[in-house]
């Protein structure tokens, strides 16, 4: 249940309780192994109370993974693309690093959360590439290849820094995978135009 603020004082300690217990859960475990009975004691709630609120831990999921992607595309919903692509890198890289651990195990893993991460990435490219002509013009299987790029190149690299402790700097990241995005993209888009 997302808040408003308008909510009663007794159902947002409720709702905060639900949530930050499953991030912490989040950080221990695969999600596969998190139960709505471990989630409700450490939240201190029945079961009852959180089928209240959620139909399933997928739909708390979903919610927590729609928060992220809502916070992101107001980071980068007015860029242009692909003309302002490495800002949308840049973006990434420094909102992905300003997150906590339950932000980096969703991302990064290849497990449970792959389905429901994938619809935090498809809102998160409907409300940016879905507004770009060029990226429009294109064929639906170049549309979904210059996607899969750029998940490969943005997530990869990101998840590539995390699995290494984060020892490169954030800023030779960002110019790395900036390197690597744009000089694809930019070939891509400069052939396409001939």
């Amino acid at each position: 249940m997302r808040l408003t603020g308008h909510e009663d004082l007794r159902i947002r300690k409720t709702i905060t309780a639900i949530k930050k217990a499953f991030e912490e859960l989040i950080c221990e475990k695969d999600y596969e192994q998190i139960k709505v009975s471990e989630l409700c004691a450490r939240s201190m709630i029945n079961k009852k109370t959180f089928y209240h609120y959620y139909s399933s831990l997928d739909a708390l999921l979903a919610e927590f993974q729609a928060e992220m992607s809502s916070e992101f595309v107001k980071l980068v919903g007015n860029y242009r693309l692909p003309e302002e692509i490495e800002k949308v890198n840049r973006a990434f890289f420094e909102y992905s690093a300003s997150q906590g651990l339950a932000y980096e195990r969703i991302t990064c893993s290849t497990g449970g959360y792959s389905s429901i991460r994938q619809k935090m990435i498809d809102k998160v490219t409907e409300q940016t590439w879905g507004k770009s002509g060029a990226f429009l013009a294109l064929s639906p299987i170049e549309q979904s290849v210059v996607l899969s790029y750029i998940r490969s190149v943005c997530v990869g690299c990101y998840r590539e820094w995390v699995n290494d402790g984060k020892r490169m700097p954030l800023k030779e990241m960002i110019d790395l995978s900036g390197k690597l995005l744009c000089g694809g993209l930019d070939r891509f888009f400069e052939i396409n135009k001939r």
